[in-house]
């Protein structure tokens, strides 16, 4: 999440005029940022200690958003809205805040990423719950959701002419749902949509089952279902489905990833056979079978994959375009039968 630029600042001039010492207790006790890792008295200590100290932990790890990290631990412990850790700094910190902090703090130092730390993570118009059974939602991804969201729109409003008044509906599959971000914006995104949400994990449904209780009534237009790719459906869908989305492994197991992503977040969710393709061909080959006529598939993928995804969608005679991320990469394919 972006904080703003004048909070930042407000939060680096406490963190500057923190690192030559800390006053820890009314008696004057101090104790050097670069020092963290000495217990500090819990009833004295205020929020400005502490965070000077995580960012100077998270400095000496070689973390290189110590300063945003600092944070968003504070504003995760101490309940306040992003970018409104300056307001807090100078509250005393209680027993199970210190015990919280001293927790946090070292899970990030030991590498984990900050997603995982905090426990959840915003997604376009949701704040998701996220651990290590699950890939970290990313910007990219929510470009992707964007499209499929539009596709659905599309649907909606054609049927909605088609039926006048009554309005219409979209049936759509978000396969490999992970933490169900996809599938849960479309739901909250687009009244009218019946949503249908795979994954051949079962940790991974278990998140997704998680963050559907916490989109309220969209969540009675989501189903969840274990499987891989289409084949965790209902068969009675083959034929109906307008819209079919999916962010799937994607990497191939010869492509280096940074140890922030490749150590924490699950293997499952990441690599992919054939040079990466494997999931995306099975896919692009099952889709026939269960799009309705006019149906779209909207899939992400690595930029160099996007060119040979086209080409398939197109030899089976859809229309298909690439769409770039929001750094103007090419990221994903939309395809129309």
């Amino acid at each position: 999440m972006a904080e703003s630029t004048a909070d930042t600042a407000d939060v680096a001039m406490t963190v500057d005029a923190a690192d030559s010492a800390l006053t820890v207790d009314a008696a004057g006790v101090a104790m050097a940022a670069g020092a963290a890792g000495v217990a500090l008295t819990v009833g004295t200590v205020r929020w400005s200690e502490l965070f000077a100290e995580a960012v100077a932990r998270f400095k000496r790890a070689g973390i290189d958003t110590a300063l945003i990290d600092a944070q968003r631990v504070v504003e995760e412990i101490t309940g306040v809205r992003p970018s409104g850790v300056h307001g807090v700094l100078n509250d005393l910190v209680t027993t199970g805040a210190m015990a919280r902090f001293d927790e946090m703090v070292a899970r990030r130092e030991r590498g984990e990423p900050l997603q995982y730390v905090l426990g959840r993570w915003g997604f376009r118009t949701l704040d998701l719950m996220v651990d290590k059974r699950v890939l970290i939602p990313r910007p990219e991804t929510e470009v992707v959701a964007g499209l499929a969201i539009n596709a659905v729109d599309e649907v909606l409003g054609t049927k909605s002419r088609a039926v006048g008044d009554a309005g219409g509906s979209a049936k759509v599959a978000d396969l490999g749902t992970g933490s169900g971000a996809i599938a849960l914006s479309i739901a909250v995104e687009c009244p009218g949509a019946r949503v249908y949400a795979t994954d051949v994990s079962k940790d991974a449904l278990a998140v997704a089952r998680a963050n559907l209780a916490g989109i309220g009534s969209a969540a009675r237009s989501v189903s969840l279902h274990h499987g891989d790719w289409f084949e965790a459906l209902p068969d009675e869908l083959q034929g109906t489905l307008d819209v079919v989305v999916s962010n799937p492994p994607y990497v191939s197991e010869s492509e280096g990833l940074p140890a922030v992503v490749a150590d924490w977040e699950p293997p499952t969710a990441l690599w992919a056979d054939s040079e990466g393709f494997a999931d995306l061909r099975s896919i692009v080959t099952q889709a026939p079978r269960w799009l309705a006529p006019r149906g779209v598939v909207v899939l992400e993928m690595s930029p160099p994959q996007t060119s040979t995804v086209q080409r398939w969608c197109r030899d089976l005679g859809w229309q298909a375009t690439v769409h770039p991320d929001l750094n103007g990469r090419p990221r994903a394919v939309v395809a129309r039968r």
